[in-house]
C-alpha cells in the first residue's frame, strides 16, 4: 500500500519539549463528576502552558477525598501524603532542604480548617514559596458527608441537619496572616481556575487558593451552598483574569474597563480586568474588607483578592545559600566538635 501523501500528526509540545500526557496522573477513583478532578484538569493544562519540568515539583498532601488528587495529575513528580492535617509542616522541610523544587500542596477544607488549622496559620505567616490549594467543598467526603468547618451558616445536609456555626473564611485568615497571593475560583469555572493557576505557578511566596468543588455524593443537593447549582446562582467574579506568561506574548480580548497590572517575580503579569470600581488586589486592608462585605451580601466573591510580589520570602528571611541543603557536604551542615564546645562553654 502506498503511503505517499500522507503524515503523521505530532502531539503538541511546550516550550520544554514535553506533550501534555507528560503532565498527566493515574487514573481517578474519585466520584464521577467530583470538582476535584476538574482541578486536576486545570494544574495538568497549568503546568504544561508554563513549560515547569514534572521533576522539579513536590505534591505533598494530607489525608481526605482532596489529598488523593495529586495521584491524579503529574506522575513524574515527587508525591507525599502527610499525616492529617500536617502537610504544612512536612512541605515547609521539604522547601527548606531544597528550594530549588516548586511545592504545590493539595489539602481540603477538614485537612486545613479543622485539625490542621495551626499548621495552615503558620504556613501563611511565613510566606514560604508554596502554592497552597484547598479544594473546597464544606463536608468531610471519607466520612459520610459532616459538615466541615468552612460550611456556611445555614448550610443543609442531606439528611436534613442545618449548620449553625459561622464559617471560617480561609482567604481572608491567609491575607490577615501574610501569605502574598490569595485568591478564590469555583472548580466548574474553567477559565478563571486555569489563569490563576498560571499566575500562581510564576508568584515566588504563599499562593493561597480557595477552590469550591462540591462534593456531589454528600454536598450537591438543594439547600448546600457549596453546590454546582448554589455556586451558578451566587458566584460574583472579581474580576476577568487573564495571564500572559513572559515567555509567550500573547493577545488578550477582554471587556472594556480599567485594568490593574501586577508585575511577577519571573516579568509574567497578571492582568485584573476590574468589574468592581476602584478595586485594588495590592491593597489589603480592602482585600479583607470585601471579602466581609460579600459575606454579608450572601455572595461567593472569586478571583484574585490580594497578591504582594515584593514581600521577601521565608527564603530569603533565613538568607538561605543558594545552594540546596541537599546537595551541601557534611562539612558545611555538621558543625564540628570545635564549635560545640565553644556553644557548651557559652551556657556554663
Amino acid at each position: 500500500m502506498s503511503t505517499a501523501g500522507t503524515s503523521t500528526l505530532q502531539p503538541k509540545t511546550n516550550r520544554i519539549g514535553l506533550t501534555v500526557l507528560d503532565y498527566r496522573g493515574g487514573k481517578t477513583t474519585l466520584c464521577a463528576g467530583c470538582g476535584h478532578n476538574a482541578i486536576s484538569e486545570r494544574i495538568i493544562d497549568a503546568m504544561f502552558e508554563m513549560g515547569i519540568p514534572p521533576e522539579r515539583v513536590i505534591k505533598p498532601s494530607g489525608i481526605g477525598c482532596s489529598s488523593k488528587s495529586p495521584a491524579y495529575f503529574m506522575r513524574r513528580s515527587h508525591s507525599f501524603n502527610a499525616v492529617h492535617g500536617r502537610m504544612p509542616s512536612v512541605t515547609t522541610g521539604a522547601v527548606l532542604a531544597n528550594h530549588k523544587l516548586m511545592a504545590l500542596g493539595v489539602s481540603g477544607d477538614g485537612d486545613t480548617a479543622s485539625i490542621g488549622i495551626g499548621q495552615f496559620v503558620h504556613l501563611m505567616r511565613r510566606n514560604l514559596p508554596v502554592i497552597y490549594i484547598i479544594e473546597d467543598n464544606g463536608v468531610y467526603g471519607l466520612t459520610k458527608g459532616q459538615f466541615s468547618a468552612t460550611a456556611d451558616l445555614g448550610s443543609k445536609l442531606k439528611t436534613g441537619v442545618i449548620n449553625e456555626l459561622p464559617p471560617i473564611d480561609t482567604c481572608a485568615m491567609a491575607i490577615e496572616l501574610g501569605a502574598t497571593f490569595v485568591g478564590r475560583s469555583f472548580s466548574g469555572d474553567k477559565k478563571q481556575l486555569h489563569s490563576m493557576l498560571k499566575a500562581a505557578i510564576a508568584h515566588r511566596g504563599t499562593v493561597m487558593l480557595d477552590v469550591v468543588s462540591p462534593c456531589v455524593t454528600f454536598n450537591d443537593h438543594e439547600g448546600s451552598t457549596k453546590s454546582y447549582k448554589y455556586m451558578k446562582d451566587h458566584e460574583e467574579p472579581l474580576q476577568d483574569i487573564s495571564f500572559i506568561p513572559a515567555f509567550e506574548e500573547i493577545n488578550v480580548e477582554y471587556d472594556s474597563g480599567t485594568t490593574v497590572q501586577v508585575t511577577m517575580h519571573d516579568g509574567s503579569r497578571l492582568q485584573l480586568h476590574k468589574i468592581e470600581e476602584d478595586y485594588d488586589p495590592t491593597d489589603r486592608i480592602r482585600a479583607i474588607t470585601r471579602l466581609h462585605e460579600a459575606r454579608e451580601e450572601n455572595v461567593v466573591l472569586t478571583g484574585v483578592f490580594y497578591v504582594n510580589p515584593k514581600a521577601p520570602t521565608f527564603i530569603d528571611v533565613l538568607n538561605l545559600t543558594d545552594e540546596p541543603l541537599t546537595t551541601l557536604p557534611e562539612s558545611m551542615v555538621r558543625p564540628g566538635r570545635d564549635v560545640l564546645a565553644r556553644a557548651m562553654a557559652e551556657l556554663q
